[in-house]
């Protein structure tokens, strides 16, 4: 099952389970499409894999089964400023 990380690994921005914004790698690294595209070009800079739409987890879904509460942020390793 998915974790569904809180924010983008880049910038930060708040990604919340309904969010249409997050982009996902084959290891659920999360990425907002801002990032995604205009950033990091379409690569994941962990594990080199590409980006999928994160599909959302049904308000019902999300009772049993909650998204993470664990932010993970490391824009150091995202391309920013170089």
């Amino acid at each position: 099952m998915l974790d569904l990380r809180l924010n983008c690994e880049c910038c930060n921005k708040d990604l919340p389970p309904e969010s249409e914004e997050a982009f996902i790698c084959t290891f659920e690294c999360t990425f907002c499409a801002d990032c995604a595209r205009n950033v990091l070009n379409g690569a994941c800079p962990n594990c080199g894999g590409n980006f999928q739409q994160r599909p959302i987890r049904p308000a019902a879904a999300l009772l049993r089964h909650p998204a993470s509460t664990q932010r993970i942020f490391k824009p150091e390793g995202c391309g920013q400023g170089t």
